[in-house]
């Protein structure tokens, strides 16, 4: 796995890792990140389930005080040192994804690559190579399932947190010599997720 480390920037006292951490986002040396996280049984768990959701939906109007998400946001719940299979996902658009139980099944041949950031380690972005689009399978609070597919950013941000759902970091798909870059300059670089429609 490529290292992946707080860094300090030149635009903060604070590395954002920190700021990350004072909301409780646990950070990348934290194991709970690299275990699977288990399935709720639902509807049975309904209601741990609804708490562990409002939990993350705390954790993202927290971290907006944080950083502006000018390409929307993601956070899964063991980012929240809860090891349960919850997230939820906020498009640049403002819609609302919550998935319980998710798993890919399905995906485009064709990828692209973009730079991702990771709450559990915000000082760095990464490039990493993803479908365009993936088709998800996912849980209600009442137990009925939902298939989905989602392209372009939202298949980017919902794969970065299945991923979190399945132990892996977005720094599993690069390459071992590909380098992670400082958010002080990716900042400088001002890159936002381009697709053509």
């Amino acid at each position: 796995m490529k290292s992946v480390h707080r860094e300090k920037t030149e635009h903060a006292d604070t590395p954002l890792s920190e700021k990350m951490a004072q909301i409780g986002i646990v950070q990348a040396d934290n194991p709970v990140l690299r275990q699977v996280a288990r399935p709720f049984d639902l509807p049975e768990e309904a209601a741990e389930a609804r708490q562990v959701v409002a939990k993350l939906h705390v954790a993202m109007t927290m971290a907006t005080g944080i950083h502006r998400f000018a390409k929307g946001m993601g956070v899964a719940a063991p980012q929240r040192g809860i090891g349960r299979a919850a997230a939820v996902v906020r498009t640049v658009d403002g819609d609302v994804v919550e998935l319980l139980n998710p798993r890919i099944v399905g995906q485009s041949a064709e990828t692209d690559e973009q730079y991702e950031g990771c709450w559990s380690f915000f000082d760095v972005r990464g490039r990493v190579r993803r479908p365009l689009c993936i088709e998800v399978e996912y849980l209600t609070l009442d137990g009925a399932t939902i298939t989905t597919w989602f392209d372009h950013g939202t298949a980017r941000l919902v794969a970065h947190e299945v991923d979190h759902l399945q132990g892996r970091l977005y720094t599993d798909w690069m390459d071992d010599s590909a380098p992670l870059l400082p958010v002080a300059e990716y900042r400088e670089l001002g890159l936002a997720w381009k697709y053509s429609s």
